[in-house]
């Protein structure tokens, strides 16, 4: 089996612009995972602490809860308690518009990772094909002396870069997928802690109004 060093030599130009390729498809996957780490919290147990320090009428503190804690459900827990004075209607709109604009932000690069995916098979297929023209342009030059050592140059390129892409498609594509299931399962977080925040904000005003 040929080494990494002979692989690199006989697979041609195709084949270090996929390795180009997936270089980036590993850097865009590597900062995706770490941010979706970061966003995604313990809903619940955040949304407990803030319920209870609001239960003291102490805005100012889940608000700094808020700003302390990362990922977008606690950008839109603070949306809704800056909103908490204009009434159940407007904080219900204050964290749509929020929500609408988390949602590309989680979503950033994971095209350039998909398009990787389906682009890969395609450079692996071009590096292929450039491989066999190599082939029979070397057949014609040599005529009916034509022998194997002189064909094979052309047939590893062509095997290397078919490998090639497909080896940089097929985790690509299954990062992706995995990406985009990290995605849904922190819009789903999102949702939940939307619904909840809004009773817990607007229940909590109508209360101090109604002492009041």
């Amino acid at each position: 089996m040929l080494s990494l060093p002979e692989m690199l030599s006989r697979g041609g130009p195709v084949l270090w612009l996929i390795l180009l390729v997936s270089a980036v498809a590993v850097v865009v996957f590597i900062e995706r995972f770490l941010h979706f780490h970061r966003a995604q919290i313990n809903s619940n147990e955040f949304l407990n602490g803030v319920r209870t320090v609001l239960k003291r009428d102490n805005v100012v503190e889940a608000v700094s809860i808020c700003d302390a804690t990362p990922g977008p459900v606690s950008r839109l827990v603070k949306t809704a308690i800056l909103n908490r004075d204009h009434g159940r209607e407007r904080v219900r709109e204050a964290l749509e518009e929020a929500g609408l604009a988390e949602v590309p932000r989680l979503e950033q690069r994971l095209n350039a990772l998909a398009t990787i995916a389906q682009l890969s098979p395609l450079l692996g297929l071009l590096g292929t094909v450039l491989g066999f023209i190599k082939i029979f342009s070397e057949m014609q030059q040599a005529g009916i002396y034509a022998h194997v050592g002189q064909l094979s140059g052309g047939m590893w390129e062509a095997l290397i870069c078919a490998a090639a892409g497909l080896a940089v498609a097929i985790p690509a594509h299954a990062g992706y997928n995995y990406l985009v299931s990290r995605v849904n399962s922190i819009v789903l977080d999102m949702e939940r802690a939307a619904t909840e925040i809004v009773n817990v904000v607007t229940d909590d005003h109508d209360g101090q109004a109604e002492a009041t």
